[in-house]
C-alpha cells in the first residue's frame, strides 16, 4: 500500500526539517511524528475486525471511519499521549498531532469520482470539502517523489549537523 509508506516519507520529511530548528526533536522524536502519521489509517483494521463485532463487544454504535477523521485521530493522539513519560508528554502530543494532520491533509487532496472529500473535520462538521484530485491513494508515483523528498530532507539535516 504505497500511501501508507508515502504518509510516513511525508511525516518524516516535515520532523527532520524541524529537527533542523528545534534541537530536542532527535531521532526517537522523528518517529513518534512519523507513528503519529499512521494514525488515521488505524482505521484499516476494519478489514481484520468488523464494526459490528466492535459495536457487539461495546454496547454502543460503531463505525471505524470515525478514526480516519479530524476528532478520530484527536482521541488516538490523547491515547498515544498519556502512555509515556509525564515529562515527553507534550513533545509527544505536538508531534503525534503533527503526524494525524499531515495524513489527514495528505488524504484530502485524493482524488475522488464525486470531487469531494471525506468528512475530514468531523465532529466539527459534517462537510464534504471538495479535493483537488491531484492523486489516487494507489499510485506508486507519489511514494517515489515523497521518497526523493524524504532522503533529501534527511540529507540536508545531515550536512547541517
Amino acid at each position: 500500500m504505497p500511501d501508507l509508506l508515502s504518509h510516513a516519507f511525508i511525516a518524516f520529511t516535515i520532523c527532520t526539517l524541524l529537527s533542523l530548528r528545534y534541537d530536542w526533536l532527535s531521532g526517537e522524536y522523528v518517529t513518534v511524528g512519523m507513528a503519529g502519521a499512521f494514525i488515521p489509517d488505524m482505521a484499516k483494521i476494519k478489514l481484520l475486525v468488523d464494526a459490528a463485532t466492535v459495536e457487539a463487544a461495546l454496547d454502543l454504535p460503531f463505525g471505524w471511519l470515525g478514526v480516519h477523521t479530524l476528532g478520530g485521530a484527536f482521541v488516538s493522539v490523547l491515547i498515544g499521549t498519556v502512555v509515556v513519560n509525564r515529562a515527553d508528554r507534550r513533545r509527544v502530543f505536538g508531534l503525534l498531532s503533527l503526524g494525524a494532520a499531515s495524513h489527514l491533509f495528505a488524504d484530502a487532496l485524493l482524488l475522488k469520482a464525486s470531487g469531494r472529500s471525506y468528512e475530514v473535520l468531523w465532529p466539527l462538521t459534517q462537510y464534504h470539502p471538495p479535493t483537488p484530485g491531484l492523486y489516487l491513494s494507489t499510485d506508486v508515483w507519489l511514494t517515489g517523489v515523497t521518497g526523493i523528498v524524504a532522503v533529501v530532507a534527511y540529507l540536508l539535516a545531515r550536512y547541517r549537523s
